[in-house]
């Protein structure tokens, strides 16, 4: 459900960055020979260790806590609870980091500079028009209805009150639009290497991983348009640079916009034609197949609670807690008793349902209904008919690695073949289909 936060381990045992005085040592608890005997065989989707820990004013028992896989029934138990503590965990991130925070939010001050300072003939507010559709409305809407104080996200997350924190941190000290592209996403998370010898520059580490092997097609289609696009409108820098409404577009997107960050050095600097390709692929890539991503599979593959609950009530338990022998009478009614309540799962479950359907008026990548808008550009018009017939090129390649007994991540008895990358859909919750915004 959230690709986005699998990483490399680069270092063994693994360092925390967490500030030490407020969460204790750096070091883990994880050691080589809890892990070695789970490492054949292991996929990205195998986990062969957990490392629990609690801040140091929430402390009752051990600073940190490490589980490994099941050897009989008592660990089984331990083990479920684990990862159930990790999953709302991830819960957490998934929405408010990567969901929210790196679409919705950071797409948000382009999208206002774009009506605000581009004719709706210029030629990159018309390629950008259908990728800002509904993003606004549904914004507001959620800033309403579940990122409010007291709303959804902090009546049903973990990080409670501390929810807009946490986003806003992370937004602070670790968000960087030039790391937002997908190839640069994953070298950044230690799950690719450049390699130009191979087709999208890169080398991933494990091949078996869907989302980004999936997502590099799409990338790279959409590359292929804006770099048709760009070098069609804007063929030489000096062109860009004499566009007065382009350059106070990306001028206010990142002054205004993103004011609190408006000196970073890491802004690509809107002076070449290739420059202007990486930041419009990486625009379009968050509003289409990043959010796809992370959003229409919150009900297909979270919707069922104790497998993905958004926080819990109890801590995995130790030999010399209290509940400890509670659990051992009970384990199951300790497991349930540590989910959400029945309302809370009810409300939660509704909403996620709501947030994963595809609207029947929604418009896939790939699919244009205002291609008349270039009529005087048959140039234009051809490149997307190209891209059009790449995304069903890429939906058929799609469908064929789910197929791949040999793709252990996406083939085989009881895996979900991976679909969130199909570039289209029908309506309601389907778990695939890529539009061309975030439009819920």
């Amino acid at each position: 459900m959230n690709p986005l936060s699998i990483e490399r381990l680069k270092v063994f045992p693994p360092v925390s960055n967490l500030d030490p005085s407020i969460y204790g040592p750096q070091d883990s608890a994880l050691k080589e020979e809890q892990i070695r005997c789970h490492l054949n065989g292991m996929s990205v989707q195998q986990p062969i260790a957990i490392e629990l820990s609690l801040p140091e004013k929430n402390r009752n028992g051990p600073p940190k806590r490490v589980v490994t896989p099941p050897v009989d029934a008592t660990t089984c138990w331990l083990w479920q609870l684990g990862k159930a503590h990790v999953c709302s965990n991830d819960a957490g991130a998934h929405q408010l980091i990567h969901h929210w925070l790196r679409t919705h939010a950071c797409l948000e001050p382009f999208i206002i500079a774009a009506h605000r300072q581009l004719s709706v003939m210029h030629p990159i507010y018309k390629l950008l028009h259908c990728h800002m559709r509904y993003t606004m409305d549904v914004n507001a809407q959620g800033r309403q209805l579940l990122l409010n104080a007291g709303g959804i996200i902090e009546s049903h997350f973990f990080t409670a009150a501390c929810s807009m924190e946490v986003s806003a941190s992370v937004y602070q000290n670790w968000w960087r639009f030039d790391m937002e592209s997908l190839p640069a996403d994953l070298i950044r998370r230690g799950m690719a290497v450049p390699d130009a010898t191979k087709p999208h520059g890169l080398k991933l580490l494990i091949e078996d991983y869907p989302y980004a092997s999936d997502g590099l097609l799409i990338w790279s289609a959409i590359e292929q348009l804006v770099q048709a696009y760009v070098h069609y409108y804007y063929p030489e820098a000096n062109i860009i640079e004499s566009d007065s409404e382009l350059n106070a577009w990306y001028h206010e997107s990142i002054n205004i916009g993103h004011a609190d960050i408006r000196h970073a050095s890491w802004w690509l600097k809107l002076s070449t034609p290739n420059n202007l390709i990486s930041i419009l692929t990486t625009i379009i890539w968050l509003a289409s197949a990043h959010h796809a991503a992370v959003n229409f599979g919150m009900y297909p593959y979270g919707g069922y609670f104790p497998v993905r609950p958004p926080f819990m009530r109890r801590l995995v338990p130790n030999e010399h807690d209290p509940d400890y022998t509670t659990f051992l009478a009970d384990p199951e009614g300790y497991f349930l008793a540590s989910l959400p309540c029945l309302d809370q799962m009810l409300h939660y479950i509704s909403v996620l349902h709501l947030l994963s359907t595809h609207s029947a008026d929604e418009e896939y990548l790939g699919d244009r209904k205002d291609l008349s808008a270039w009529a005087g550009d048959p140039e234009i018009v051809e490149a997307f008919y190209k891209f059009s017939m790449e995304m069903k090129k890429i939906g058929k390649e799609i469908e064929k690695r789910n197929g791949d007994p040999n793709l252990r991540n996406r083939c085989g008895a009881g895996i979900s073949p991976y679909e969130l990358l199909l570039p289209s859909s029908g309506p309601g919750v389907t778990c695939r289909g890529v539009p061309n915004s975030i439009s819920i």
